[in-house]
């Protein structure tokens, strides 16, 4: 799957929340209380934040690994599968799964007023 085909699915699974939106213009995320918990990476492969322990259930599940992004894990990101972006119900819960831990997560100062 090419990065536009990842972005449009991206956008309409985010759709569904009228309040949140894609950010970005060269990377492309969304985020909630300052904390970023979804990106599309330039491959256009789609990351989602959870719980350590969702993380390893997940990577469990389907075989994957962490998420590394400039040498470093990204702790609790999980990265969806090929099989998964193609199911977009599949994904749509997936995601409504990260928005709900996205929402306990501790509220960041932003750097933008």
């Amino acid at each position: 799957m090419g990065y536009d085909e990842a972005l449009a699915i991206y956008e309409r699974v985010v759709a569904d929340y009228p309040d949140l939106k894609v950010k970005g213009k060269a990377n492309r995320y969304t985020s909630m209380n300052g904390n970023m918990f979804s990106f599309l990476d330039k491959n256009g492969e789609l990351k989602l934040r959870f719980s350590e322990a969702e993380k390893k259930a997940y990577n469990e599940t389907y075989g994957t690994g962490d998420v590394i992004q400039h040498n470093s894990v990204m702790r609790g990101y999980i990265g969806v599968t090929p099989a998964i972006m193609a199911d977009e119900e599949t994904l749509k819960k997936l995601f409504a799964s990260c928005v709900a831990h996205a929402k306990t997560l501790k509220p960041k100062a932003t750097k933008k007023t």
